[in-house]
């Protein structure tokens, strides 16, 4: 649930700082029972905290960052559609969230007043699907899609059950992990489907994975959704070797599949949270071989101006300086070779 007005203000600016109130007025604050359990609010260093609670550095802007960071309006070709890639789209059907994120790429688009698609616009955007036979798979995005009620998220469903060309319904939500309560017996029975369903949760801190979380993650196991993860790499929050192990570790124990690490986006006010590609890359590479790959996601860029995803992870092979074969590093640091001899002349 929503904290109050009154709560939400006592909470995110007990000094009643200027520079907060003003954060507050221009992007969206909420928190939860559930995220509020998880965080110490009194320590400004807290990863939980750190990730909902708004901060005077909001409101500095670097000129690299953008009110549309990954270019979703340049591919927008109806209201609630995004189709930059071939064969997926994303579906909006509402801007809101349980909770918002200080770092979030869409804080420009999302929040209370933001619209939802009317029942018209929903029809357009299913409509724009039908009529893409290429689109395999659709991702439900926002805002947050389990904000919805079981009756508006089975009547999605029920659209898209429909189209034989899709074979791939995924959502992606913070809902698991902010607001547990939320996902109740008739939510997981709206998501049944004959095709295949996924549910990709954002988790960036193992302190996030409380026993309520493992409890909802849960049932989306034992309703036969396979489940994974993204999370964003976050200067204060998950930025050391450690945090990183701890949360892939987490998830990969109650079986969430860590699948994106996301490099953060140029979103306004967002630059205290951003570390170089670099570092980014060493991080990575200390858990190589230190954490199974089943537990390792990918290192991703999402380019801006809406150009797609790229992953950007260390890089452990190189060709040799004579031209035959590769130079490989390994796990921990050491150099390798790796030889391809060219046939004798006959």
């Amino acid at each position: 649930m929503q904290v109050k007005n009154r709560q939400k203000q006592d909470i995110a600016n007990p000094q009643n700082d200027p520079a907060i109130a003003a954060v507050m007025d221009r992007y969206a604050v909420s928190l939860t029972d559930t995220v509020l359990a998880a965080m110490d609010p009194q320590n400004p260093q807290d990863p939980v905290a750190r990730q909902y609670l708004p901060a005077a550095a909001e409101l500095v802007n670097t000129p690299e960052e953008l009110d549309d960071p990954i270019g979703d309006e340049a591919h927008s070709p109806v209201k609630g559609i995004v189709h930059r890639y071939p064969d997926r789209v994303l579906l909006k059907p509402v801007h809101v969230c349980a909770v918002y994120c200080r770092f979030c790429f869409r804080r420009e688009k999302v929040g209370p007043g933001s619209e939802a698609l009317s029942a018209e616009e929903l029809a357009t955007a299913l409509d724009y699907i039908r009529n893409a036979p290429n689109v395999w798979e659709v991702i439900l995005t926002g805002g947050d899609p389990f904000v919805l009620s079981p009756r508006r998220l089975a009547e999605i469903m029920a659209a898209l059950n429909a189209i034989p060309h899709v074979e791939v319904i995924r959502f992606h939500t913070r809902v698991p992990i902010a607001a547990p309560d939320r996902v109740t017996a008739e939510m997981i029975a709206a998501l049944a489907s004959d095709k295949a369903v996924y549910v990709v949760v954002h988790a960036n801190h193992a302190q996030e994975l409380t026993a309520a979380v493992k409890e909802c993650l849960r049932r989306f196991v034992a309703a036969g959704m396979p489940l994974l993860s993204q999370s964003t790499l976050l200067r204060g929050v998950n930025d050391n070797p450690q945090a990183l192990e701890n949360l892939f570790r987490a998830l990969t124990a109650i079986k969430v599949k860590p699948y994106y690490l996301h490099h953060p986006d140029l979103a306004p006010g967002t630059s205290h949270f951003r570390l170089p590609i670099a570092e980014g890359q060493a991080l990575l590479r200390s858990l190589q071989g230190r954490v199974s790959g089943i537990a390792l996601p990918r290192y991703m860029l999402d380019i801006p101006g809406g150009h797609g995803k790229v992953p950007v992870e260390p890089r452990w092979i190189e060709p040799a300086v004579d031209g035959n074969g590769y130079k490989l590093r390994d796990y921990r640091g050491g150099t390798h070779t790796y030889e391809i001899k060219k046939p004798k002349d006959v």
